[in-house]
């Protein structure tokens, strides 16, 4: 399923972002064998704090290198955030509020990869089951308070570690309900559930 939306306008200093709002669901269940014995069924949740498995970069540039994504906490901006940012709002979008998620990216293994690559397929599931992808500032920047920017384009190699914030918008009235790491349209998401 993909759910497509939010567009943001640049502000008079010239910013343009996006923020994507999409998803994708396939199934991972258990499969019985000849003896009738099933296979282990893949987890795909976890809690926040916990490392997902390793995953695999997608990038022509970092191919076969491999990283961890630990989310560890989510918080809730507000329309005076989203006001405040330098971001000019696109009235058709409706009223969006700015939701942080803070993550620690860990390169586990093979080639170096910048370190923008590994958030890539964060995905913020909301109460209203949409899916919110990063938002992405083409030109200028955005500020939030509390959620600091990093730089994206930092390569990171075998062992290196960060702890970043990664900027989300939803639908005002809505909540973060998960984390969710996509995995391309066969795999189920992993997850990470969030408290409201």
């Amino acid at each position: 399923m993909v759910d497509t939306g939010a567009r943001l306008v640049a502000a008079s200093v010239g910013v343009i972002a996006l923020a994507a709002v999409s998803g994708c669901a396939g199934g991972a269940g258990s499969v019985a064998d000849g003896d009738g014995a099933a296979q282990k069924k893949e987890k795909t949740t976890f809690s926040l704090g916990q490392a997902s498995p390793p995953q695999e970069s997608t990038m022509q540039s970092s191919s076969g290198a491999t990283y961890t994504v630990t989310p560890l906490k989510v918080t809730t901006g507000t329309q005076a955030d989203l006001n405040d940012s330098g971001l000019e709002k696109d009235e058709s979008d409706g009223p969006q509020i700015p939701v942080f998620v803070w993550s620690t990216l860990t390169h586990t293994g093979g080639k170096s990869m910048e370190l923008g690559d590994m958030d890539d397929d964060l995905v913020v599931r909301t109460t209203g089951g949409q899916r919110a992808r990063p938002l992405i500032v083409l030109m200028g920047s955005a500020k939030w308070p509390d959620c600091p920017g990093y730089d994206t384009s930092k390569v990171m190699s075998k062992g290196a570690s960060e702890k970043v914030c990664t900027a989300f918008l939803v639908p005002a009235g809505q909540k973060p309900a998960a984390i969710e790491v996509t995995r391309g349209f066969y795999k189920k998401p992993l997850e990470w559930p969030v408290a409201s």
